[in-house]
């Protein structure tokens, strides 16, 4: 019996095995030989080619012409990424032309073919030649114009890209009010002009790279040749290298396949819509990385203390810079440990409140059927679900749900008696604090790091807030970012960095780079010209 079920079995499979492979034989769309193959001189038969494996794609346009009296070509590009005005009048008319004033009735050599149509007909700026079909594939996807002709073994590629794009506008996310209202957009050269714009040097690099198998995105790695560590630009290159994914559609994914350490919840890459973030911390030393069809930017390395900086900090005056980083660290412990400090307090450390205080609070709570660690855990995740649903509605319904779901719902709360007054007044204060961080993503950590202290705050009092204390810091001690430590200035300590950490130094005071990152050319500033207070004159 058993030996029946195998040979069926065998039979069977070498039976599947035989309809795959007569699947495959019999299939008009085999494209990894074709792809791999160079262009013949027989027209006809390149275009076969292409229109097979462009097999059902209704964007692909083939427009074929006549050059001369007997040389037959074709022009083939996408519509939607072509401009197709530029090629009306900058390639087929004057192709058209040339064949009528043409009096030799022979085809062109591809030699006389590149240099007559570079120089004399085709007004494009930018035209380059290939040989593999894999190029025209990659060229005509990207929006270039293949130009094939008979009896030439070779294509001529035509730079006449165009598409839909959104304008510069002031970043949404990153709004400030005073600076620059320029944001990045999701063209990719957009982008690197931006930049240009800024810098004005040929320090500035740009190297261009493509990443993902099937979407062929575009990445642009930036960098001050002057001012960058080298082996900081190589290990960029070397791990954007390593990439081997299907598509790139986000700076999301680059960021998460090139830091450091992927079990933290702490951000090891910076990302911005800004062209002067980004500016910035190219002339500290840092790496930039421009993503086509994305308008936010990554730099690396960074540092815990960079995520609380905002571009506007370095455009106001130093002294009010200073104090605002000051509440930025204020109400960065706040959004961390309010929430647990108050469980910690009613529920084990009574003792620490004055007697008004523990009275007044134990009025409020003397109707809540919960314990000071549920309630705090259901006004949270409360708290998170209405601000989720705010970002993710319509904008004018959004703000809307946001503020009557937090004033009805927490109003309705207190008088059911589910909830304490100032269990929701520690929740909102908890809320405005975390809004206040500039960076999203550390914003996020903060947020997530909260429910597991105040769990902690719940079992162990503020033995509890220690310990998470204590683990918070050993990972941030741990972390690096492209190599820099996480917590730098500060841990490894470097004096001459800390004026731009806890405090904002004024521009004439801050001489050099951070020491970290700027290994190429520290120096930011000459010594001998910075400014003086002027003398006071009778």
């Amino acid at each position: 019996m058993i030996k029946e079920i195998l040979g069926w079995w065998k039979k069977l499979g070498s039976s599947d095995q035989k309809h795959t492979n007569s699947l495959a034989k019999s299939s008009p769309t085999i494209k990894a030989p074709l792809e791999s193959a160079t262009l013949g001189t027989n027209l006809s038969q390149n275009i076969k080619q292409l229109k097979i494996i462009f097999d059902r794609s209704s964007d692909i346009v083939y427009r074929e012409f006549q050059l001369g009296e007997i040389q037959k070509g074709i022009l083939v590009f996408l519509d939607g990424l072509t401009n197709m005005e530029l090629i009306d009048d900058d390639v087929i008319k004057p192709l058209l032309e040339y064949g009528k004033n043409s009096l030799s009735p022979s085809m062109l050599r591809f030699e006389e073919l590149e240099t007559m149509l570079r120089n004399q007909v085709i007004s494009a700026a930018q035209v380059s030649s290939g040989v593999q079909i894999q190029e025209v594939i990659d060229h005509v996807l990207s929006g270039d114009t293949a130009l094939i002709l008979d009896g030439v073994g070779q294509a001529l590629f035509i730079s006449a890209k165009e598409w839909e794009s959104r304008s510069v506008e002031e970043p949404a996310t990153e709004a400030v009010i005073r600076g620059p209202r320029e944001g990045f957009t999701e063209s990719l050269r957009t982008n690197t002009s931006l930049i240009r714009r800024r810098l004005k040097t040929p320090q500035l690099k740009m190297e261009a790279l493509k990443v993902g198998q099937l979407s062929k995105t575009d990445l642009v790695i930036t960098y001050l040749d002057s001012i960058a560590d080298e082996s900081l630009v190589a290990e960029v290159r070397e791990r954007i290298s390593r990439i081997d994914i299907d598509a790139i559609l986000e700076s999301g994914y680059i960021e998460e396949l090139i830091e450091d350490n992927p079990y933290t919840i702490f951000p090891q890459v910076q990302y911005t819509e800004r062209p002067d973030k980004v500016v910035g911390n190219l002339l500290e030393g840092k790496v930039g990385i421009i993503i086509d069809n994305t308008p936010f930017a990554l730099t690396v390395p960074v540092t815990f203390y960079e995520m609380l900086q905002a571009s506007e900090d370095y455009y106001g005056r130093y002294m009010i810079s200073t104090m605002i980083r000051w509440i930025r660290f204020l109400f960065l412990v706040i959004a961390l440990l309010f929430p647990s400090l108050y469980v910690a307090l009613l529920t084990y450390h009574q003792e620490m409140l004055p007697s008004t205080l523990l009275f007044s609070v134990a009025a409020s709570r003397e109707a809540v059927p919960f314990p000071a660690i549920v309630e705090a855990l259901l006004m949270e995740i409360s708290f998170e679900g209405l601000r989720e649903a705010g970002v993710r509605l319509p904008r004018p319904v959004g703000q809307a749900v946001s503020i009557v779901g937090a004033l009805v719902i927490g109003q309705a709360a207190v008088t059911a008696g589910l909830v304490s007054a100032p269990m929701v007044i520690v929740v909102a204060i908890t809320g405005i604090a975390s809004f206040i961080i500039p960076s999203f993503g550390q914003a996020i950590a903060i947020r997530m790091l909260r429910f597991p202290i105040m769990i902690l705050a719940g079992s162990l009092g503020l033995y509890g807030i220690l310990l998470a204390i204590l683990l918070i810091f050993s990972h941030m001690c741990r972390l690096r970012s492209f190599g820099i430590p996480y917590l730098s200035p500060m841990a490894p300590l470097h004096f001459g960095d800390i004026k731009d950490a806890l405090v904002r130094a004024p521009w004439w005071s801050m001489i050099n780079r951070p020491e970290e990152s700027a290994k190429g050319n520290s120096q930011r500033m000459n010594k001998s010209l910075r400014p003086r207070p002027p003398k006071r004159t009778k």
